[in-house]
């Protein structure tokens, strides 16, 4: 026997307690065959932090033991309250990025005190350690002949659950691809378990790591995307030139790239995009040529929000402009930013990472601002919550935009959260006789915690809600949106008088869906049990301009979809194969992906965690279709992250 094993057994004990509380609260099967590959792993973890006590005397010992175990009660807490938060898990980066999140300390501090009772348990391993340890433990200095015969039970428990992780089979989503291959840390914390998943995030940080896929040879047929069509479809003598196929794409001599370009990774993505299907020109391309663009991403936006009584703008902008009934827009993991990277960049967010921070240095030359920069827009952002927060300071002005937030130009009441209507208000007078402009708002009235008491917005605009039939957290939540509401009938009111209305297109979608609140509280809002794999991320995205005649879109899109369909819409020149998402109106095969890789097409939806497929009404499908958008899909989140690495555009653009 060890000389001090108690404290081994009372530290691995302690940590599968802990970690049994966080899976009973967090997972809805807490204790399948995942929690043996967890609990695995967590014996390393308590041999590693016995070994490093081993090293110092009784008293010293003790106190680090403490401080150990404490650390370890703290990450559990810490993520179940950033949970409750932001319904994400943090990650080591965001933690070294992440010292603006106690703007947010009132509504923080609200979660903590409702989940005191969890935190307390967390917490009693360390208590106890304090008020019986030196009774009951041993502490001393253990000799190197023991310590070594750790070393190698810290080394067979590891290997061990490296065994679990593959026994588990290779195929996407299982541990093993969490593991080695893909990261998305809300299952990752249920296959792999918490610890595990913070120390792969710790590994993956350290190294640069990114994710990976199966790189095809060149002269393989792909199975990323389909072959692209001739940028000619017939010889022009065979064909009048009123019927050419034309492709939103621009001159890029792929063939040439891949001849002088050393880099493999650079190369490959050469290839992959070369392979890309590219968008043909529609009916709608350059529908509205030359127009001024108000582009909004609007905080929490979401269907709940859309009252004919209560919100009659946001009604009025939903049904009399474009009414797309199956736009999507996913959560994507790391930061509530990575859904307005989406948005405005039309790429899949890096895992790990604030890709938006990250992509402050790279150049951008699709994002709606350098590109209406370049047809000589006025270009103008504003946010009206604290202008450095996720690296916009960052981030905004490398995509073209003279940048106004709090702090550095944009003079609001700094309630919490701010006032849309008063950033409108304020800013419009900046730009409405400059034309042609092109303006961008991220909002932030309709930010949680959704209550009267700790929201200014929310009570603000109590009135509005006072009568609906909801829960007070749903009327809350309603009330921020009347906030946009009345901004953007501000916005409608300033375009008429300008005379500038009729040419004026206004796209607007979420950041995300309201996360803030209960599971309950949005059943209520919807009418019936939402489903969490697709159906919570539904969201209007509207797209309007004054006197157009309303249409329908029934095509399943997303908010990765925004700028090539607003490129196409202005009359803009891109290329097509350089964006993870497609012009909506376009005859391209529509797809939605989500982050844990399920996916939206038109013959219907396939959950990646279940492996179900739903399939549409009267279509038909296979083993192989699914196969193929899988790989696609992989293709769109791996090349993204490339993106971003590599600085790729420049590399294009820019030789």
């Amino acid at each position: 026997m060890i000389k001090g094993d108690s404290l081994l057994i009372y530290f691995l004990i302690s940590i599968l307690f802990m970690d049994t509380i966080f899976r009973v609260i967090m997972i809805e099967e807490p204790f399948s065959f995942d929690a043996v590959i967890s609990t695995v792993f967590l014996i390393a973890i308590a041999i590693l932090l016995f070994l490093i006590c081993s090293f110092f005397k009784a008293k010293a010992g003790y106190l680090l033991s403490i401080v150990l175990l404490g650390l370890v009660a703290t990450i559990y807490f810490s993520q179940l309250i950033y949970f409750e938060f932001f319904r994400s898990f943090y990650s080591l980066y965001s933690v070294g990025n992440g010292a603006q999140v106690f703007d947010f300390w009132k509504d923080i501090a609200a979660i903590i005190v409702g989940h005191s009772l969890w935190i307390l348990l967390f917490f009693f391993p360390v208590f106890l350690l304090i008020l019986f340890g030196k009774r009951l433990l041993t502490f001393d200095r253990i000799d190197g002949y023991n310590r070594l015969s750790l070393v190698c039970c810290l080394i067979f428990a590891h290997l061990t659950g490296i065994g679990a992780v593959y026994a588990g089979g290779k195929d996407l989503n299982s541990a093993y691809d969490l593991y080695f291959k893909n990261s998305y840390p809300l299952l990752a914390v249920e296959r792999l378990g918490l610890i595990t998943t913070m120390r792969v995030d710790l590994q993956r940080l350290v190294v640069g790591w990114s994710p990976t896929i199966e790189i095809l040879s060149p002269n393989e047929p792909s199975q990323l995307q389909t072959p692209p069509p001739s940028l000619e479809a017939q010889p022009s003598e065979q064909v009048p030139e009123e019927e050419k196929i034309k492709y939103n794409v621009m001159d890029i001599d792929f063939s040439q790239l891949i001849a002088t370009e050393k880099n493999q990774t650079v190369n490959d993505m050469h290839h992959y995009f070369e392979t890309v299907q590219p968008t043909s020109k529609n009916k709608y391309t350059g529908k509205y040529k030359g127009y001024n663009l108000i582009f909004l991403t609007a905080e929490a936006f979401s269907p709940y929000a859309i009252n004919k009584d209560v919100t009659p703008t946001l009604y009025k902008l939903v049904n009399e402009g474009y009414n797309f009934t199956n736009f999507y827009n996913p959560s994507w993991g790391v930061s509530t930013s990575d859904g307005e990277y989406v948005a405005t960049t039309g790429l899949i967010p890096k895992s790990g990472v604030w890709s938006f921070k990250q992509s402050g240095s790279n150049f951008l030359p699709f994002v709606m601002g350098n590109q209406l920069k370049k047809l000589n827009y006025k270009t103008l952002a504003f946010h009206n919550h604290t202008y450095t927060y996720y690296g916009r300071d960052i981030s905004h002005p490398n995509m073209g935009y003279i940048y106004k937030g709090l702090g550095n130009g944009l003079a609001v009441k700094e309630t919490w959260p701010a006032s849309d209507l008063e950033m409108l208000e304020k800013t419009i007078p900046e730009y409405i006789n400059s034309q042609p402009f092109h303006t961008y708002y991220m909002t932030v009235s309709g930010h949680m915690q959704y209550s009267f008491s700790g929201n200014y917005i929310a009570n603000k605009n109590k009135k509005y809600v006072e009568n609906l039939p909801f829960s007070l957290q749903g009327k809350a939540y309603i009330a921020t949106q009347v906030e946009l509401d009345r901004a953007l009938k501000y916005l409608l009111t300033q375009l008429d008088v300008a005379g500038i209305a009729n040419h004026t297109l206004i796209a607007l979608s979420a950041d995300h869906y309201p996360y803030g609140l209960d599971n309950k509280t949005i059943d209520e809002l919807n009418g019936h049990t939402v489903e969490k794999n697709f159906e919570i991320y539904k969201s209007p995205f509207i797209l309007y301009t004054n006197g157009m005649k309303p249409e329908t879109v029934v095509k399943p899109t997303s908010s990765l979809d925004i700028i090539p369909t607003l490129s196409n819409l202005l009359g803009i020149e891109y290329d097509s194969r350089l964006l993870m998402g497609k012009d909506i109106f376009s005859d391209s095969a529509p797809l939605v992906t989500f982050l844990n890789k399920s996916f939206i097409t038109d013959r219907g939806s396939y959950n990646a965690i279940t492996k179900e497929f739903i399939a549409s009404e009267g279509a038909e499908t296979d083993e192989d279709y699914i196969k193929n958008i899988s790989a696609i899909v992989q293709g769109k989140f791996f090349y993204s992250a490339k993106i971003l690495e590599t600085d790729y555009y420049r590399k294009i653009f820019e030789p």
